[in-house]
């Protein structure tokens, strides 16, 4: 049966539908965050709890790119660090969707991604003319107490949102930007992330009866369009500097964070 009488879409809407998954593989591979755009999208096309469900293959397959792309940058101990206090984040977010509806979840995540840009400017503007980690991405204070309840913080901030909505990318690009990871660094570390992150969260999702038949069955024309969007990303990435870089990661998460709080 055709993909789009299952989901009664017109073709305006999968056109939408079909830009997101691509802005999804750009995201992967050049502007982590951007794919809060993507979210938007499918919350606007879809039912918005079906949504997340169907987002979800649709972001693995960009994972797979970015990791395939920057497999060789990523910095492992800064993953060690993040997993367990994802894992928790991963676990509140699950009961957190059992009752709570989509405006009470748009309107968290929307909060706190606008809280993470915020403390993120005030950070970087401090650490403004300190050293920074080589492009490999070697923070220095992973190892300090600081650093790891940053670390923390961050990692269930993140595996909640990343739970609940899909949206767990900007909470990760705030934490990485205010350790000093720079282009590579930050992409080969956020790419292995969520690979991990989004796959071990299939049974949550497939529990809660977000994914089923129907919406693998989209999903599977939708993966199509992510492959472009990474090959696009790859070409971006070499020719945004670093400080460019910055400035379009944060501007995709406020923009995203103000879109979730939008009616």
């Amino acid at each position: 049966m055709d993909t789009m009488t299952l989901w009664h879409l017109t073709g305006w809407e999968f056109a939408a539908l079909a830009f997101a998954a691509l802005l999804v593989g750009f995201s992967k591979t050049a502007v982590s965050g951007a794919n809060t755009v993507s979210l938007a999208i499918f919350a606007a096309v879809l039912p918005a709890r079906a949504s997340t469900g169907i987002l979800l293959p649709v972001l693995i397959a960009g994972d797979i790119l970015a990791v395939l792309t920057y497999r060789r940058h990523a910095h492992w101990p800064t993953l060690w660090r993040l997993f367990p206090a994802v894992v928790a984040g991963v676990v509140v977010g699950t009961v957190f969707l059992v009752w709570a509806d989509d405006a009470v979840v748009r309107t968290s995540i929307g909060v706190i991604l606008l809280l993470m840009a915020g403390v993120t400017v005030w950070r970087r503007r401090q650490a403004d003319g300190e050293g920074r980690p080589d492009a490999a991405g070697q923070p220095g204070a992973g190892g300090t107490r600081a650093g790891r309840v940053k670390a923390r913080s961050y990692g269930v901030l993140g595996g909640f949102t990343t739970m609940v909505a899909n949206a767990g990318g900007p909470v990760m690009s705030m934490y990485l930007l205010s350790a000093g990871f720079r282009k590579l660094g930050f992409l080969g570390t956020s790419a292995f992330f969520f690979l991990i992150v989004n796959v071990s969260k299939l049974p949550f999702s497939a529990g809660l009866g977000l994914i089923d038949g129907r919406s693998l069955l989209l999903d599977a024309v939708l993966v199509v369009f992510v492959v472009p969007g990474a090959l696009l990303g790859k070409w971006a990435v070499t020719r945004i500097d670093q400080r460019l870089f910055e400035r379009l990661v944060i501007a995709a998460t406020v923009v995203g964070g103000l879109q979730l709080l939008l009616p």
